[in-house]
């Protein structure tokens, strides 16, 4: 079975299903380029638990979590089938690394994840199962919980790593108008750090990066790159997916990590 790279999205506010903008068609083109993963497993920060918990069941409800948005947005459906085998592999990965992991065959998926796959996978014939944040998790435990995972790529399951590289809801509710400059300056940020595989700057992002307090004021939209950075290959060919900015304060990048090619 041929290994999956590993990738971080960035998916935007809920209306990217219906808007798709520049991000969208790019996710698009990456699902029609590169080969069907037999699943895919996507950690999202809409679902935040106190430990670790994974959707076991076989068709996962579509969650419309969000509110104020067009009513157009609550009638998309995405009925892609579950995975229940790859819920249980994946709690048996993180059990070895002294995970305790709740299968949680009611749980459905939620905006983070439904929205991107809708793009990279329409037809939703492929199996998502969705693995939980923890609500303490830190920057170096995400890394670490990526690198737990990291077998599944190898199994022929795409890890997907979606929240959004900047993240402030507070600006996203009161401004309508030009992108501002911080969120550039992440982004540029964030590129160079994830392109040198620079685990130390990506972990201390508050420090290391511009304006990181206002591009990121709570982690959990981070943390999903550092999951995504965790989970793939050492030496990974990293491949810019430049999404552009939603809304003035969202960039909308995505990173596809490609392992690196057999010499």
């Amino acid at each position: 079975m041929q290994a999956q790279p590993t990738l971080f999205v960035s998916h935007g506010a809920p209306t990217f299903a219906l808007e798709p903008g520049r991000a969208g068609p790019l996710l698009a083109a990456l699902g029609q380029r590169r080969p069907t993963p037999a699943a895919v497993l996507i950690v999202s920060p809409h679902w935040m638990t106190r430990g670790l918990a994974v959707t076991a069941s076989t068709r996962p409800e579509t969650i419309h979590d969000f509110g104020g948005f067009p009513a157009p947005l609550y009638a998309l459906q995405y009925p892609a089938p579950g995975d229940p085998a790859l819920a249980a592999r994946v709690a048996a990965l993180l059990g070895q690394a002294g995970h305790a992991v709740a299968l949680d065959d009611r749980r459905g998926l939620d905006h983070g994840a439904w929205v991107p796959m809708l793009h990279m996978f329409p037809a939703h014939d492929v199996p998502v199962v969705q693995l939980s944040l923890p609500a303490s998790l830190e920057p170096a435990q995400a890394w670490e919980l990526g690198r737990n995972l990291a077998p599944l790529s190898g199994e022929g399951v795409l890890i997907v790593g979606s929240g959004s590289l900047t993240h402030n809801l507070y600006e996203f509710r009161q401004r309508d108008g030009a992108d501002e400059p911080y969120v550039q300056a992440f982004t540029e940020w964030a590129r160079a750090a994830v392109r040198a595989h620079d685990r130390q700057a990506l972990e201390g992002y508050l420090d290391a990066a511009p304006q990181a307090r206002r591009a990121h004021p709570t982690a959990e939209h981070y943390l999903p790159l550092l999951i995504a950075a965790g989970a793939a290959a050492p030496g990974s060919e990293v491949e810019v997916l430049d999404g552009g900015i939603s809304h003035g304060v969202l960039s909308m990048d995505a990173y596809v990590f490609n392992a690196p090619a057999a010499h």
